[in-house]
């Protein structure tokens, strides 16, 4: 088992655990309100950090969405933290897994816009962290727009390129999981946004949660490279040294080191051949 196991499973492990330490932060300050709460009013006569007492006034503005909950600080901090962290892990993750495909197999369309998407996502994600929704609206709804639908096609890719190289059982139950989560996540990312849109209250909250549930697929979906970084070795990042170039990694250029060595050799010897006769 390599090292590199660790990288895939560190993203889902700080990313979700972070983002549930933002919400917990803000509903601790009063600044979104709980997930469980599915009665909103059009006003309040206090704002709901000024409110105290068991039951709270909530708006629109305090739908636990989960960039409303890293809008205020302190948790904003730890939102763009998380965010930032999480962007350059999404960019090492797909770099490597690009570099592995093409060591163990062969370089492809699917293989190369994975990677693709995956660094447009990781830029999205950026903008997401670095400038809240209530401040920097414009930019912020850019970086969704490019951060969902990247990381969408990203899985799906993932998924299709795990079956076109899956040659073993266990390889074809992996690319079964990555389908599921990513037909799952397809769906959850839909209704979000359909319901995001609407003016009903309780469509709206609908949509915060199914927004919830779509990134922690999406983050246990890198999780799952987990099952190609075990194999993953120093040869994959000689890969990424010689520009990505070529297929079968290592191999084919201790093959062609091979022939030059064997064709020298018979080169040495015609010489000794001749001056025996």
């Amino acid at each position: 088992m390599s090292l590199w196991t660790i990288l895939p499973i560190s993203l889902p492990v700080f990313t979700i655990t972070g983002i549930w330490v933002v919400y917990a932060m803000s509903l601790y300050n009063q600044h979104v309100c709980p997930v469980h709460n599915w009665l909103y009013n059009e006003s309040c006569e206090e704002q709901l950090p000024l409110q105290r007492g068991p039951v709270l006034c909530c708006t629109l503005d305090n739908i636990p969405l989960i960039s409303k909950c890293g809008t205020l600080p302190p948790e904003s901090c730890f939102f763009s933290l998380i965010c930032s962290t999480g962007s350059f892990m999404v960019m090492l993750i797909a770099l490597l897994r690009y570099a592995h495909v093409i060591e163990k197999h062969q370089n492809c369309i699917l293989n190369t816009a994975g990677l693709s998407t995956a660094w447009i996502c990781a830029a999205g994600l950026i903008m997401v962290g670095n400038f809240q929704v209530d401040f920097a609206k414009v930019l912020h709804y850019v970086g969704a727009g490019v951060a969902f639908p990247s990381s969408m096609l990203f899985v799906c890719l993932q998924s299709a390129l795990t079956y076109r190289l899956a040659k073993t059982q266990e390889e074809y139950r992996i690319g079964h999981l990555r389908v599921g989560m990513a037909l799952l996540g397809l769906i959850a990312l839909v209704l979000s946004g359909v319901f995001f849109c609407q003016e009903s209250f309780a469509l709206q909250h609908a949509s915060a949660i199914f927004e919830w549930i779509y990134c922690m697929l999406i983050m246990l979906f890198y999780g799952t490279f987990a099952f190609e970084f075990g194999g993953m070795s120093g040869d994959t990042l000689m890969v990424l040294s010689r520009g990505g170039g070529g297929g079968g990694g290592v191999n084919s250029f201790s093959t062609s080191g091979h022939k030059t060595e064997v064709s020298s050799g018979s080169n040495h010897h015609q010489p000794e051949s001749l001056s025996m006769l």
